[in-house]
């Protein structure tokens, strides 16, 4: 079966969900859980429907670091389990799942006056623990060097905007990142399609139970009721709403967008410890289409959830506040090109702050069945997706296959020496893998989808197309907003709207 996703086959999948709306498993939410959940459940051989009401990684998915942590954080408060499971994650997308959308970046503390000899050891320790994780995870080192001390011209050649002045070289480990996030979403979702899942998004759970969900497709109205063996929520921030017995109590993480220019071609993640913090950091990093990402922040962000967060105003002061210091020119908000905020779906715990709440995942069951996976994070979402269909499975007396999503690669996965065979540019192979082929051929046949969809973005009408075609795209917002990260940018955006119509005239 086809991985492709597009209009028609939702139409079709509708159609037949009509005929026979008799399925094993539902999953509502088309995030990196939801879509974790379908493809796991798949692969054990579930008929397996997901069911999004807006987009592929339309909530927090597609508003996270992208990057894929080893789980230094968590070791910082004593938390070894889940700073090991994050070790082990990261290994399995690095090396199995999705090799072509993740990447080793190091990472890079500038030794700067402002860093105590306390802080800078305690750095230094928890860098080394880091190396033992990695070690522990089964990660070889070819692919994830050990931390290690550098001296001043590699800090700078790094970090070129780095303060001189009192540097004394800086510390350096690995992570990895993600060539964005969203992406991922789409290739966990367009696997579990190929693998026979059905992949419904613009279609709404009105109601669920842990044997029925009630659904509205919200381009024409039409309704639709499905019998189901087992219904797992994995809706994120918005789980309450599926499930009112379910307590978060949601963090906001704040980023902003930046010119590369602004940072003189920043090829690591520029790390500053947060002041009078042990185990926080602000971190730029360099990001897809020419930008630098700047962030995080992690407030409460109680009252109502919105589709899409915004940053508030204090948060912004605090990211340049944190990072000028370790910079040699100051950064101000007339430099900011964009900014973008997400919600962490973190369980209810007695804890005061939003950053000392666990990130560990949990799964619930309700008493009518219903199945929800909250907390967690983008690293652990394979894990956090078996645990649900384990549970889920077990709720219902279902038999079904083991687990096997941790030796399946993701549609476009490629590697090694295979990498390196495929013909296309770096920046295709890095969004599609083995598929960028697909985009070079469509270029040889009509070398005006060649051009760029909006000067000086590294976008192509022909990404835009095979988007529509085999992506799942329905919309401008998903050509512009998820398929590609243009629409962080306001005016890059505006300048890209009319390849992205254009692009739906054509498929048409």
């Amino acid at each position: 079966m086809t991985s492709a996703l597009n209009a028609a086959r939702r139409d079709r999948d509708l159609l037949d969900l009509g005929d026979d709306p008799r399925v094993d498993l539902v999953v509502i939410g088309g995030g990196v859980t939801g879509a974790g959940v379908a493809l796991d459940a798949t692969l054990r051989g579930l008929r397996t429907v997901l069911v999004e009401r807006h987009d592929l990684a339309f909530g927090t998915s597609r508003w996270s670091s992208k990057l894929v942590h080893g789980g230094l954080r968590y070791l910082a408060s004593g938390k070894v389990g889940i700073a090991h499971e994050s070790a082990v994650e990261r290994g399995i997308l690095l090396r199995t799942t999705a090799p072509h959308l993740v990447r080793p970046l190091p990472q890079l503390v500038p030794l700067l006056p402002g860093l105590r000899g306390g802080q800078a050891a305690l750095v230094r320790a928890g860098f080394a623990a880091g190396d033992a994780l990695r070690v522990a995870a089964g990660t070889p080192a070819g692919l994830l060097p050990r931390s290690r001390r550098v001296a001043a011209a590699e800090a700078l050649r790094l970090a070129p905007t780095v303060r001189r002045e009192g540097l004394r070289g800086g510390l350096q480990a690995w992570d990895g990142q993600l060539v964005d996030d969203a992406r991922l979403v789409v290739a966990l979702a367009r696997t579990a399609a190929g693998a026979g899942a059905r992949v419904l998004t613009r279609v709404e759970a009105t109601a669920a139970t842990g044997d029925r969900v009630e659904l509205r497709d919200t381009l024409t109205g039409r309704t639709l009721s499905l019998r189901a063996r087992a219904v797992i929520n994995a809706t994120g921030v918005w789980a309450g709403e599926v499930d009112p017995s379910i307590s978060l109590r949601p963090s906001r993480g704040t980023h902003l967008v930046f010119d590369a220019a602004a940072f003189g071609g920043l090829s690591a993640a520029l790390t500053v410890p947060v002041p009078g913090s042990v185990s926080r950091f602000v971190f730029a990093f360099p990001a897809a289409h020419g930008r630098v990402y700047l962030g995080l922040t992690d407030e409460d962000a109680p009252g109502p959830i919105p589709d899409e967060p915004r940053p508030a105003e204090d948060e912004i002061d605090f990211l340049l506040d944190t990072i000028n210091p370790a910079l040699r020119e100051p950064l101000t908000r007339a430099d900011i090109r964009g900014s973008f905020a997400g919600l962490r779906p973190l369980l209810q715990t007695d804890a005061d702050s939003t950053a000392d709440i666990s990130r560990e995942h949990a799964v619930l069951t309700s008493p009518d069945g219903l199945v929800t996976v909250v907390g967690g994070k983008l690293t652990t979402y394979r894990r956090m997706a078996e645990d649900a269909v384990d549970a889920a499975l077990a709720n219902a007396g279902l038999v079904a296959a083991a687990c096997r999503t941790a030796r399946v690669p993701l549609v476009g996965a490629v590697s090694g020496a295979r990498r390196d065979r495929v013909e296309a540019p770096p920046v295709l192979v890095e969004r599609y893998g083995d598929e960028a082929g697909e985009i070079v051929a469509a270029w040889l046949a009509d070398p005006a989808s060649r051009e760029p969809v909006a000067p000086g973005i590294d976008v192509t009408a022909a990404e835009f197309d095979f988007a529509v075609r085999a992506e799942g795209a329905l919309t401008v917002d998903d050509l512009l907003d998820r398929r590609s990260r243009i629409g962080l940018v306001a005016a890059d955006r505006a300048a890209a709207l009319p390849a992205a119509e254009a692009a739906f005239a054509r498929a048409r």
